[in-house]
């Protein structure tokens, strides 16, 4: 969607505030000074207003009034509104006139920050017509919702550990853990290699087995509530000895409820994919980066710099030995 200048638009707030400002202090209107506008009904349809010979279209008109009428409820359809958007806009053409009189288009900087305007507004034309053209519909919201849904449904644990280099050290704390497994805490602090869950007894609390190493989710499937392995669980980390607390069903939100942020998540794929098939077929060259400044030359000591400072080196020796 096209945005109107920030800057336009508090002027245009900062209009209506003066005005009623005004209106609070007189009730009966002043004296107005003669205007060098004037209203004619020859102007063209769509035309708002003249400036100099250059149009001010109503289109341009409409779009300030839907943006300051959607932050200014209050002053929707007033029709004084219409009047200060004009007022607004014909003041902003005068400026944007006068500023082509003095050449400061030709400023390469104002020149370039005008094509990054024009190229930004293009960008954004062409991604609300992607949007337009291509409508998601309800069958294919419904459709990545299922395959969302059966991706990531399933169980999710909560859990302990124990992480040891050796499997003979693993197998040492399940025998003790066979005994007394209520020290499954104490153990953990004592002997865990998880810097993360030492410290609270190796609890790792809910979490999808999916998270982690393969080898620990396939132990995890196997277990049931409050069990313990009976084998060490070898992983890329070290040997495990893992509890089982509890496990439940993971939650799927209802489509109805993820739907908008789902539609916007597909039209980014649909942007992306876009975006993707352009890339691959533009010829793109970029330039390296300009090399780094070289650095400042040392600055060579003056001749008789060394021979200065022996002698006055010698002078306050002599000196301290009067």
């Amino acid at each position: 969607m096209r945005t109107p200048s920030r800057l336009l638009l508090s002027l245009l707030a900062a209009t209506f505030v003066l005005t009623a400002c005004n209106d609070q202090k007189s009730s009966t209107p002043a004296k107005q000074e003669a205007a060098q506008s004037e209203t004619s009904p020859k102007l063209k349809e769509g035309v708002a207003a003249m400036v100099n010979g250059e149009p001010i279209l109503e289109s341009r008109v409409a779009l300030l009034l839907e943006h300051f009428g959607s932050q200014n409820p209050e002053q929707a359809g007033n029709p004084e509104t219409r009047k200060m958007v004009i007022e607004q806009l014909t003041m902003q053409t005068l400026i944007a006139q006068e500023a082509l009189k003095k050449g400061l288009d030709k400023k390469p900087e104002i020149a370039d920050q005008l094509e990054l305007t024009r190229q930004t507004t293009l960008s954004n034309a062409f991604v609300q017509d992607l949007i337009a053209s291509h409508p998601i519909t309800d069958e294919a919201l419904a459709a990545e919702y299922d395959r969302l849904k059966s991706q990531f449904a399933g169980n999710e644990y909560k859990a302990r550990h124990i992480l040891v280099d050796s499997e003979e050290r693993a197998r040492e704390i399940i025998a003790k853990l066979k005994k007394n497994p209520q020290s499954f805490a104490a153990l953990a602090k004592a002997n865990s290699k998880d810097p993360g869950s030492k410290e609270h007894g190796g609890d790792l609390g809910w979490f999808d087995p999916r998270a982690m190493v393969p080898e620990f989710g396939a132990a995890l499937d196997k277990l049931e509530k409050g069990q313990i392995t009976q084998e060490p669980v070898k992983t890329q980390f070290g040997y495990h000895i893992i509890a089982l607390d509890d496990a439940r069903q993971k939650d799927v939100a209802p489509l109805d409820q993820i739907k908008p942020m789902l539609k916007q998540q597909m039209q980014q794929q649909a942007m992306r994919k876009q975006l993707d098939e352009l890339k691959a077929k533009a010829k793109i060259v970029i330039a390296e980066p300009p090399a780094p400044a070289a650095p400042a030359a040392a600055t060579e000591p003056q001749e008789g710099t060394a021979e200065n400072t022996d002698a006055a080196k010698e002078s306050a020796a002599a000196g301290g030995k009067k």
